[in-house]
């Protein structure tokens, strides 16, 4: 939070602008390098589905390895 603060002041007394910037589906871009499988949710199950995972193409939020993934693509782009 200290970090924040000194930015902020920073900007304010150098009379920069300042924009902030939310990407709320940064981690559903990053491509995963080894195979992740997951159980289809409850909410989603049918007769057809049950006892069934799907394969992930993509990260997902909350999985651990998606800001690795996530990061690695960004990267990728801007180098």
């Amino acid at each position: 939070m200290n970090s924040i603060k000194v930015l902020l002041s920073i900007t304010t007394n150098l009379g920069w602008d300042l924009q902030q910037l939310d990407v709320k589906n940064a981690f559903l871009d990053g491509n995963l390098e080894e195979e992740v499988y997951l159980e289809i949710p409850p909410s989603f199950s049918c007769g057809k589905t049950k006892g069934k995972v799907c394969k992930l193409r993509k990260a997902l939020y909350g999985l651990k390895k998606s800001p690795r993934a996530g990061f690695d693509r960004f990267n990728k782009a801007f180098v």
